[in-house]
């Protein structure tokens, strides 16, 4: 095999999973990049994937793959940075095992992430969330478990995979009430839940009758609910309650969309946004600011309180000759 593909190996066995030990849906997140690169480039170069070479990966290729993931392929200027990020990353490694090849790997390592246009986050207000909660069957097994699912996303703003990673161990519906999750950068999160929720999940629990062990949202033969699965299950569930709440029509309604909404709700509650950094697990509190930039609510309350101008327009005059002096300065 070629240099770049024992240092490719190496930099998924050696430095993501044993080093770093980076998630699953990391070490996916970065297969599939390489993947697309190791297809482009023996396109580009004529040579199987296996036979490339690390100076055959050099700036101008990698700039053709990202202009063709934006161009082609119709990828966000997000995913585009994500790829390009993952790229460097393994630059990086191989910079330490192949000195000989500074240059390319310099010049890779300098092209920049793409700059992009951050906009409002969306959000479900009281009226919407009460509809789509209110859209599944009760009558059935599966509308039960996704009142409960959907019902506990919108309370604590965990992430699809914290959702469908819960077991039965996970939720404390004692003193404290309170579930439980490894989320992103593989952090233990505590979530408190309010008395609706807890009632929720304890209704749930006492039909679901697992063990502490099995998933908490399991599908019927028992398996875990893939993101897939919970994100078609949603799209079902808004498209039932736009009849009844029209709103709903003008957004698209993800998991993440839900994990927004928990974090307006607790924003217009007057939490602090340190606060609300922790509980959805943010790892850097200017993550949780875009929820104040989207809440128009709280800039029309700052305005309420800021007082008229009433000072006539014009240029300041002294009125001391002292003070006229100093002004002229």
């Amino acid at each position: 095999m070629s240099t770049l593909a024992t240092t490719l190996q190496a930099f998924f066995t050696d430095r993501l999973i044993r080093q770093r030990q980076v998630s699953p849906n990391t070490v996916q997140a970065y297969r599939d990049t390489m993947r697309l690169l190791l297809v482009f480039a023996s396109e580009q170069r004529g040579k199987p994937p296996g036979k490339l070479a690390i100076d055959d990966l050099d700036a101008p290729l990698i700039g053709a793959f990202l202009d063709h993931l934006e161009h082609e392929r119709k990828n966000s200027v997000r995913t585009r940075n994500a790829r390009l990020a993952a790229i460097r990353s393994l630059f990086r490694y191989a910079a330490l095992r192949h000195p000989d090849h500074a240059g390319t790997i310099e010049r890779v390592l300098a092209i920049p992430p793409k700059r992009f246009e951050r906009r409002l986050v969306t959000f479900l207000t009281e009226a919407e969330i009460n509809a789509l909660l209110a859209a599944p069957d009760r009558a059935t097994w599966t509308g039960r478990r996704d009142t409960a699912l959907f019902g506990l996303a919108v309370q604590t703003g965990l992430r699809a995979s914290e959702l469908t990673g819960l077991i039965c161990a996970d939720v404390h519906l004692g003193a404290g009430a309170h579930v439980s999750c490894n989320g992103k950068g593989r952090k233990q999160r505590i979530t408190p839940l309010t008395s609706g929720t807890v009632s929720l999940l304890r209704a749930w629990l006492s039909e679901r009758t697992g063990l502490p062990a099995d998933p908490l949202f399991p599908t019927r033969t028992g398996r875990v609910l893939s993101r897939d699965a919970v994100e078609r299950r949603l799209a079902g569930y808004v498209a039932s309650a736009t009849p009844r709440c029209p709103s709903l029509a003008h957004k698209r309604v993800t998991i993440h969309v839900l994990r927004h909404s928990a974090a307006m709700r607790l924003l217009r509650a007057g939490i602090d946004t340190s606060v609300i950094a922790l509980w959805l697990g943010h790892e850097q509190i200017e993550t949780t600011q875009v929820y104040l930039h989207a809440d128009l609510q709280i800039k029309e309350r700052a305005l309420e309180r800021t007082a008229p101008i009433t000072t006539k327009p014009g240029r300041f005059r002294p009125t001391d000759k002292l003070l006229a002096f100093l002004e002229a300065l």
